[in-house]
């Protein structure tokens, strides 16, 4: 990925965790460019606003990292301290939270923090004000690990190699409702739901909460840790490019042409409001996903050739990673990637046909309504501040022989591609139609595929919708 590490920045930080050590990359910046602007029946409506980044949710952005000089007296404490070993998705979100991307959440929550996010998707702050906090971001440990804490006030967060990663303080140990916590963040209770299945329903039956503090910056060590940057990093990206407008895009899926027809045409329309500088965060999702999602270091290698190939413009767009793990928990897990992004100074964000969401595990349908993520958007509390771009509907144009905005006057024209659809192509080694994907980065997903293991009859295994 030399070439797309070449358009970012420099980055000293301290590295911490999983112990292999590679050669790291940086911080790309691409360009894309989506879809239309809010309906303006919508009760947030579309407005210019000063050039200065959005504040960041409770006016502040919260940094959990420990001050270098304290380093070593901190890691010594957590030797002293009863432990608790994160898994994998734990440490995603020990990361999450120690440089604010939950701000001005300050560590793992407490009961009545866990309550406010499971039933009203909101925390109230001290002032009486109110930030969006859709997915409850919480520590589960087991009865022997809550015998083993006993009256102590702190525990250390530990690794997988039992190296100490975090203090967590002033602690308040609690009941771990699974099936309310499912079903109040999924609306069901079904089995298959890959996040729950994963990280919940074989977790312990208690939830720890506290003041979070971390030892040292998290890193992965995957040659992808120079492609994440915190929130405060993105902001100081924008202010160096003088943005007067930062448009975010989430995605977990491989770039496609007509993501770039969508994101381009975004960027049209903050240049016809106004805007003298959009910069587009194009933000894939770094954290844990379902088994049949492209890993993150093949779509990292499909973007880079997306931007050899020319079709994103990295003069108008910053690529990084957002290190959350995934839910597919659709409506509600669409707040928390929008509020995230307010913190990494996006005032707009994109929102397609059902974000986030999922095939029903059980049933033949999609879990969730299509719409009702955008809709749900409008209307969110705590996201008020955030302007919503819901997009258009693009679709393959066989006339044109490109991606292009849907027609509905000429549908039989028209070819849908979904993620599924597309994956299942490269998985057999059979091209789209030309000008859907740049030819390297469709090369990129080929490669992929044959990279996997075959199964019995020498096909890999079938793919899951979503």
């Amino acid at each position: 990925m030399a070439a797309m590490a070449a358009l970012f920045l420099k980055t000293p930080t301290p590295s911490h965790s999983f112990p292999k050590t590679h050669k790291t990359l940086f911080a790309p910046a691409l360009n894309l460019s989506l879809p239309p602007l809010p309906n303006p029946k919508t009760r947030r409506a579309t407005r210019i606003v000063a050039s200065a980044l959005i504040d960041p949710d409770g006016g502040k952005l919260v940094d959990l990292v420990s001050e270098p000089a304290k380093r070593e007296a901190k890691k010594r404490e957590a030797l002293s301290l009863p432990k608790i070993k994160l898994t994998r998705i734990d440490l995603e979100w020990v990361h999450v939270l120690s440089e604010g991307w939950a701000s001005p959440l300050a560590g793992f929550m407490r009961e009545s923090e866990f309550l406010q996010t499971l039933h009203f998707n909101a925390l109230r702050l001290g002032d009486g004000s109110v930030v969006n906090m859709s997915l409850p971001i919480v520590l589960a440990i087991d009865d022997s690990q809550k015998d083993r804490i006993g009256g102590s006030g702190s525990v250390a967060l530990v690794d997988s190699g039992d190296n100490p990663v975090a203090i967590l303080s002033n602690i308040e140990i609690y009941k771990h409702n699974k099936e309310e916590r499912i079903a109040r963040t999924w609306g069901t209770t079904a089995p298959g739901l890959p996040y729950a299945e994963e990280a919940i329903t074989k977790s312990g039956n208690w939830l720890i909460g506290g003041d979070l503090e971390v030892l040292e910056r998290i890193k992965y060590h995957d040659g992808l840790d120079r492609f994440r940057l915190s929130p405060a990093e993105l902001r100081e990206e924008f202010t160096r490019r003088n943005a007067d407008a930062v448009f975010a895009f989430q995605l977990r899926n491989p770039v496609h042409n007509g993501h770039a027809l969508l994101m381009t045409d975004t960027r049209r329309h903050l240049l016809e409001m106004g805007y003298k500088n959009p910069i587009l965060l194009l933000h894939p999702l770094g954290g844990y996903t379902k088994a049949d999602d492209v890993p993150l270091s093949w779509r990292m290698k499909q973007h880079e050739k997306v931007l050899e190939d020319g079709v994103l413009d990295p003069e108008t767009t910053v690529v990084s990673i957002f290190p959350s793990p995934m839910h597919y928990a659709g409506p509600t897990e669409v707040q928390w990637h929008a509020k995230a992004r307010i913190n990494a100074g996006a005032n707009f964000y994109i929102v397609g046909r059902d974000p986030a969401g999922m095939s029903h595990p059980v049933e033949k349908r999609d879990l969730y309504d299509a719409d009702h993520g955008k809709k749900v958007l409008s209307m969110a509390p705590g996201l008020e501040r955030l302007n919503i771009l819901p997009f258009k509907v693009a679709a393959y144009d066989k006339t044109q022989s490109k991606m292009a905005f849907f027609d509905p006057s000429r549908p039989q024209e028209f070819l849908f591609i979904s993620g599924t659809k597309m994956r299942t192509l490269a998985k057999n080694r059979e091209n789209p139609p030309d000008g859907f994907m740049c030819p390297g980065g469709w090369e990129v997903l080929v490669d992929y595929y044959d990279s996997l293991t075959p199964v019995g009859n020498g096909r890999v295994p079938d793919l899951v919708p979503a």
